[in-house]
């Protein structure tokens, strides 16, 4: 349920029975020749919805920008700090709370938000420790990911237009990626990119991280579908367990 759909007059029992907020979370860059600048938002907002689909939930107006520093200088992309993003989502889940939610989750679509995101949270459990956060990105994959690579990995940590990130797309927003510009990324990355701060024009010059030709929809259905599984479970528990607390306070 989109809460931007809702009005002021009818929202507040609404946030009552579905007591939780999603929040998409994406960024604006470079992804090669055959991804969208707004891959990411697309990823985000579109997994959301699957989500809030799930577990009666709310989803928010996706947050359109992101912290790109490593891909700032690539044609089309935005940054913006880590300090700006805490702050602002910091205020967002405040702002929540005091509307009544009770569950904020943050969906990331974008690895370089990650350290933003956790801070935010952090910040929050301080401030309104009554609120739950959540700040997933695409959680429970590892091993299915490993199923059904055909290439190897560029990195351990990220993956970024390749054959996974694009098969993501494929699934959630196929409309968006044209396959026939997809290409074989050859990234050079070395163990010191990891120990010092390095712009990714020093390790590729297309952006893509990897073989985006392998990428199918089938591949990130499989991936989705079971992250979704992992992130559901997980709210739908909290839910339960707000439900149960409010059991016993009316038996008191």
């Amino acid at each position: 349920m989109k809460f931007e759909h809702e009005n002021s007059y009818e929202v507040q029992d609404k946030i009552r029975q579905f007591r939780a907020a999603i929040l998409p979370i994406g960024a604006v860059e470079a992804h090669g020749p055959h991804l969208p600048l707004g891959t990411d938002n697309l990823l985000a907002e579109r997994l959301a919805d699957k989500l809030a689909a799930r577990t009666d939930s709310f989803v928010l107006p996706v947050l359109p920008y992101g912290q790109v520093w490593s891909l700032r200088n690539f044609p089309g992309s935005i940054n913006v700090s880590n300090e700006a993003l805490i702050r602002l989502l910091a205020d967002i889940g405040e702002s929540l709370y005091q509307q009544g939610f009770h569950i904020f989750t943050m969906v990331n679509g974008h690895l370089g938000n990650a350290v933003a995101l956790k801070e935010a949270a952090r910040v929050l459990y301080e401030r309104v420790p009554e609120l739950k956060v959540f700040y997933f990105f695409y959680p429970g994959t590892k091993e299915i990911t490993a199923q059904v690579r055909e290439s190897s990995a560029a990195h351990g940590t990220y993956m970024h237009a390749d054959e996974i990130e694009t098969s993501y797309m494929l699934y959630l927003a196929g409309e968006y990626v044209d396959m026939s510009k997809a290409i074989d990324g050859a990234p050079r990355i070395t163990a010191e990119a990891d120990c010092t701060p390095t712009p990714w024009e020093e390790i590729t010059s297309s952006a893509v991280l990897g073989d985006a030709t392998l990428a199918t929809r089938e591949k990130g259905e499989k991936i989705i579908e079971r992250s979704l599984d992992v992130m559901a479970e997980m709210l739908l528990r909290t839910k339960r367990a707000l439900e149960d607390g409010d059991h016993q306070d009316s038996t008191d």
